[in-house]
């Protein structure tokens, strides 16, 4: 293993074609990110990018502030839309090479682990439309990234790194707190606790609170409201078995079956190999995690973000291996033996995930069924032009009274992002945040009901009527469009809307 210092003489070319290779991958989902068109929790980020608060139901603001950016500099462009989330997943490509650089890989084990890293599942996904996942690999990355700085330079300024990353991390998705929990305990199982007594780590601590304390003010204002989302969506994750198979799907969702026998040579190599015990924190935080994340019966996905720092110590350990080979022709063919797995499996991952197949052709089909995701991109502009085809069959005097009532917070984010173009007003939901911003004041007289059950809305209407049936020119189904659903016009509501409304509050 060369010393980590040698990557200095390499510096201008080594890291230039690792910016070219997160550009690449950067590329890869814009060209492909307009095929389709807004998913449904991309909705949601557009209707909280529209209403900027410290915090959200579902998750901490900083997703939504990054749409906010969007919308300003693109409009409601779906690739502008996207372009940030494409941007992070770069990002981690060019992290993940940096991490095996500062563990003294070459050059070789370098893009060995910046390409491995960006091709898992979970990772890959992230880059193809906007999610608050996008942004939560990146940080996941980032803190891992200045934790091998740390342990490589023994800097303690690099603690600043570490809490302003885990402080954004908090401000994404509230799950980094288990890797951060991790790396503290991870701390006192090493000898890397001297740094309780250092400064700097006390100042890393208090500038990931402080950037963390607007969304812990925001909860504690709205009575803890993300808790009870958390507990609720995850009694019913449990319910439907999403957190079975939790360790299986590491070796295959969580990242990719091709970049297992990288990662697990990571392992390897921070708990097993004298030359990994500088390096063995960050195997703590992957294993303390990953046993959190099974205790609390998380879903799969969750422990992706960790899986580059491990492929980044395998990359390095594995090239250190061949390099002690004696060469021969059996030597250099094992040698060149993982590039070649890397592109099929990067091939595959790429035929699998990216949106580029014509709406239910038979590969579009496969690729829904591998992923679940590709149905929620299909028919949101249909349901909001069925919603103005029901508000202008309304008598004129009925259209200046009427609201529109959305069940699901997708459906509220399309009439809200697509209504627009047809006079739509804003559209109610009790669905999460949208519970927060409440019913217009005055309220409707006539409700356009979109996505409920018919019994439902006899509970809270005296007189409902179906307009409607909600469809697409595809005939796709999905949580929303199931085939049967109708859109109703309703009227005279059974409770004064402020009772209705206390009890109206929804999760999911």
């Amino acid at each position: 293993m060369r010393d980590s210092s040698d990557w200095r003489r390499n510096f201008p070319s080594s890291t230039a074609a690792l910016w070219l290779l997160g550009l690449a991958f950067t590329a890869v989902h814009l060209l492909a990110g307009t095929r389709y068109g807004f998913h449904r929790d991309e909705l949601l980020t557009y209707s909280n990018a529209r209403d900027l608060q410290w915090g959200y139901v579902v998750y901490p603001p900083l997703t939504a502030f990054l749409g906010r950016v969007e919308l300003i500099l693109f409009g409601t462009s779906l690739l502008g839309f996207r372009f940030f989330a494409a941007i992070a997943c770069g990002l981690v490509t060019f992290l993940s090479g940096l991490m095996a650089r500062s563990m003294g890989g070459s050059r070789r084990a370098i893009f060995v682990s910046a390409f491995a890293a960006s091709i898992g599942g979970a990772v890959f996904f992230t880059g193809s439309f906007m999610s608050y996942m996008s942004f939560d690999v990146l940080w996941w990355v980032a803190v891992a990234w200045c934790v091998v700085r740390l342990l490589e330079t023994e800097d303690p300024r690099w603690w600043l790194g570490i809490g302003l990353f885990i402080g954004l991390g908090l401000m994404t998705k509230y799950t980094i707190a288990f890797f951060a929990i991790s790396l503290l305990i991870g701390m006192l199982l090493t000898p890397n606790r001297r740094y309780l007594r250092s400064p700097w780590f006390w100042c890393g601590l208090g500038l990931a609170l402080l950037i963390f304390a607007p969304n812990l003010l925001w909860q504690y204002q709205h009575h803890f409201v993300g808790l009870d989302w958390m507990r609720s969506i995850h009694a019913r994750d449990v319910g439907l078995g999403r957190g079975k198979n939790f360790l299986l799907n590491q070796f295959w969702s969580a990242s990719n079956p091709v970049t297992v026998p990288l990662w697990l040579a990571g392992l390897w190599f921070l708990f097993a190999r004298p030359e990994g015990n500088r390096w063995r924190l960050i195997g703590w935080m992957y294993v303390l995690t990953l046993v959190a994340f099974m205790a609390a019966n998380a879903r799969d996905y969750y422990l992706a973000p960790a899986y580059p720092m491990l492929i980044a110590a395998g990359a390095v350990w594995s090239e250190d291996r061949f390099a002690s080979l004696t060469p021969s022709w059996k030597t250099r063919l094992l040698y060149y033996t993982p590039w070649s797995r890397l592109v099929i499996g990067g091939a595959v991952v790429a035929g699998l995930i990216l949106p580029f197949a014509p709406v239910n052709s038979r590969w579009w089909r496969v690729q829904d069924t591998v992923t679940g995701q590709l149905n929620m991109q299909i028919g949101w502009p249909e349901l909001a032009a069925t919603v103005a085809q029901v508000r202008d069959s309304l008598p004129e005097s009925d259209r200046a009274a009427a609201g529109i009532m959305a069940s699901d917070e997708g459906e509220a984010g399309a009439v809200n992002l697509y209504g627009s173009a047809y006079g739509l007003p804003r559209a109610i939901s009790g669905m999460n945040s949208n519970w927060l911003r409440g019913y217009p004041d005055p309220p409707p007289q006539v409700v356009i009901a979109v996505g409920f059950p018919p019994d439902q809305l006899d509970r809270i209407f005296a007189s409902c009527r179906p307009a409607v049936q909600l469809s697409n020119p595809w005939g796709i189904s999905n949580e929303i469009f199931r085939g049967t659903e109708k859109v109703y016009v309703c009227r005279n509501i059974r409770s004064p809307w402020p009772v209705f409304w206390k009890n109206f509050q929804s999760y999911g």
